[in-house]
């Protein structure tokens, strides 16, 4: 069970209205986003507890959100309509100022992005009772010349929507990575995700001023 908190609610159902009245019309769009935070309160306390001060933790609260939406739904709304509005979300400038908010090509910014991930590395490292729930942060900068990289094997948000029914949503979430480091002004490259059944998320992300990254 993790802790309900609110505002993530709240932020992304007010990024995702006017796309989502866009794409299923606004009676559709009221009568979900009336039914989705009871759906995402409920979720929020079947999911394992991953550390209320985990880094991460971030990543779950605001992917619920989405899960709830899609569970709202109850089967009128669309995948592709869904992915018409996480990118049309993440074209708003308030929601790149809200949820991104860097620029990669900034070394300062860049640094801020990788030291982001190294934190929640060193917090799975220190907290050893939730090793087996948290995602296992790797490391290899030895794979590319450009940008930085690391995986994981292990995600909680797979984990949970391979229990409840929620893979046909999941890589709507997953496209929202690329949509974020596009709005940071960089590049995600990757090869594998645990939604598609890899054994492996991989994340290559480079500044979006490189060209021909290696």
């Amino acid at each position: 069970m993790m802790p309900y908190k609110g505002i993530y609610l709240k932020v992304i159902t007010f990024l995702v209205k006017k796309p989502m009245k866009e794409e299923f019309g606004s009676e559709l769009t009221k009568k979900v986003l009336k039914a989705s935070p009871a759906i995402y309160k409920d979720l929020l306390s079947k999911v394992e507890d991953i550390g209320q001060d985990n880094p991460m933790a971030a990543n779950i609260y605001m992917c619920f959100v989405f899960f709830a939406i899609w569970r709202a739904g109850q089967g009128s709304l669309t995948l592709e309509g869904m992915r018409n509005v996480t990118r049309k979300m993440m074209a708003a400038k308030m929601a790149q100022k809200m949820i991104a908010g860097r620029n990669m090509n900034i070394p300062e910014d860049y640094a801020k992005g990788r030291a982001k991930m190294e934190r929640a590395k060193a917090w799975a490292d220190e907290h050893p009772e939730y090793k087996d729930k948290t995602w296992d942060i790797n490391f290899d900068d030895t794979k590319h010349k450009d940008g930085y990289f690391y995986y994981f094997t292990r995600c909680p948000i797979n984990d949970f929507a391979r229990k409840y029914d929620f893979m046909d949503i999941l890589p709507v979430c997953c496209e929202l990575d690329h949509l974020i480091t596009q709005a940071n002004h960089g590049v995600l490259i990757r090869d594998y995700t645990l939604a598609q059944n890899g054994a492996l998320c991989d994340y290559w992300l480079v500044p979006d001023q490189i060209k021909n990254p290696q």
